[in-house]
């Protein structure tokens, strides 16, 4: 049993397309849903249009990582700009993803990349997005695209960030593009989603010009137990990460038809269907999780009982609480028994510069924590491929605008200069020693 964090552990950072590149009209990109969301639905108006810059400064970004010593970087590529109308392949979008491949490759970066991260074509979305099974095949001709483009040099692929977030958020709570409110719509887009995402890995597997390890990134949680060294508590602890409230919904929901083929029922209206799980269950190579706060903590679901004002919290008021990651690690293993890359795992700051440098020791502190329980998980069994922290790079953050600041890197978005965070060398350090320094 591997007691540590391995030499080949791959050590690095997340971003996405829509959150950092700009360059929303550039190379021939068309608009996303995101570009074209409403001002009035993003705090303060702001929108994406020019975010981080990435696209025109992906060089120094690829440097600083370098200089931080990543193993590897997460990112996602924007549908929108290779496939810039329905049918219409981009050369110069494939051209930008590919020079920033090779840009990685040169400075041993390994590429890891999320083929769909919240950023529908608005072309797209205009023929009915995930609501209209026509977006299966768009999303095969334009995954088939990527593929093809730079398989010769990307071993991982991520097809899906977070569903639980894109599609419920989007067409049932309203609050993230495309803004729609169709509570009994679940069913529908879920069967939808589940089948462009067992035919992207059948794509994927077909087209990878070397052989590829595929995963899709879940929203994934757990509840901590009560009481952690009693197997009673440890047990219903397990069993509510599962069927209960956020347990299901973000979970078992998703998890059980993709990685078991198996069928799920939730609170009597929602149901998928033992017929249709053939064309759910994805062979994926890995399983991967975006995770943040314990649902423990959760408005929805949560305990009632506990006082957040005497916890440890983020800027956007999610609880810090390092256990959260080695429970959810635990618990995912023992049902899913897949290898686990974590592909987001953060926290928002209220960072601000302060005679040339960012003094942000608080995330240092949240990284020790939460790296300490993944270091936990691992010695007790769990094969974990990774740790991409989230985010690279202060980043347009969804409906909420440029407040919350995740980034290893400050951006100020006027004039978008970088300075390098104190947590970031912090994260250097860690990388440097394989994590003993936090141990």
């Amino acid at each position: 049993m591997q007691k540590g964090f391995s030499k080949d552990f791959l050590w690095g950072a997340a971003t996405s397309a829509a959150q950092i590149e700009g360059g929303f009209d550039c190379g021939g990109r068309s608009p996303s849903i995101w570009d074209a969301a409403p001002k009035e639905k993003i705090k303060d108006g702001a929108d994406c249009h020019t975010a981080c810059d990435h696209f025109h400064r992906f060089r120094e970004d690829v440097a600083i990582m370098k200089e931080l010593g990543l193993k590897s970087y997460r990112f996602s590529v924007s549908w929108s700009r290779v496939v810039s109308a329905d049918g219409v392949v981009n050369r110069r979008g494939l051209d930008f993803y590919s020079a920033l491949v090779d840009e990685l490759r040169k400075n041993n970066i390994e590429p890891l990349v999320t083929l769909y991260h919240w950023d529908l074509p608005l072309w797209q979305y205009e023929k009915g997005g995930w609501l209209n099974e026509a977006v299966i095949d768009d999303f095969q001709f334009y995954l088939k695209t990527v593929v093809e483009a730079l398989s010769d040099r990307v071993t991982y692929w991520i097809t899906f960030n977070e569903p639980s977030c894109f599609l419920m958020n989007g067409y049932m709570q309203g609050v993230h593009a495309p803004f729609k409110r169709k509570y009994l719509a679940l069913p529908k887009f879920t069967k939808i989603f589940m089948r462009a995402n067992q035919k992207a890995v059948e794509t994927i597997r077909r087209h990878a010009k070397i052989t590829p390890k595929i995963g899709l990134s879940f929203a994934a949680g757990a509840f901590i137990p009560d009481h952690e060294e009693d197997t009673k508590s440890v047990e219903e602890a397990y069993r509510k990460s599962f069927h209960k409230t956020m347990g299901t919904m973000n979970n078992r929901w998703w998890m059980d038809p993709i990685l078991l083929g198996k069928p799920v029922s939730a609170y009597g209206i929602y149901r998928t269907r033992e017929r249709d799980m053939k064309n759910c269950k994805a062979d994926l190579d890995f399983l991967a999780i975006n995770n943040y706060e314990a649902f423990n903590y959760s408005a929805w679901g949560g305990d009632k009982g506990i006082d957040r004002s005497k916890l440890k919290t983020t800027a956007i008021d999610w609880v810090i609480d390092g256990r959260s990651i080695y429970w959810t690690l635990r618990f995912l293993y023992k049902r899913y028994r897949l290898p686990i890359m974590i592909t987001e795992n953060g926290m928002a700051n209220d960072d601000r510069v302060q005679n040339g440098e960012v003094k942000d020791d608080i995330r240092a502190e949240f990284m020790d924590e939460y790296l300490f329980h993944v270091h936990k998980a691992i010695c007790d069994g769990v094969p974990v491929l990774g740790y991409q922290h989230w985010s690279l790079l202060d980043n347009f953050e969804w409906a909420e605008g440029y407040g919350p600041r995740f980034g290893l890197v400050y951006v100020d978005y006027k004039t978008q200069s970088r300075i390098i965070k104190n947590s970031a060398y912090h994260y250097k350090k860690i990388i440097e020693t394989d994590g003993e320094c936090i141990l």
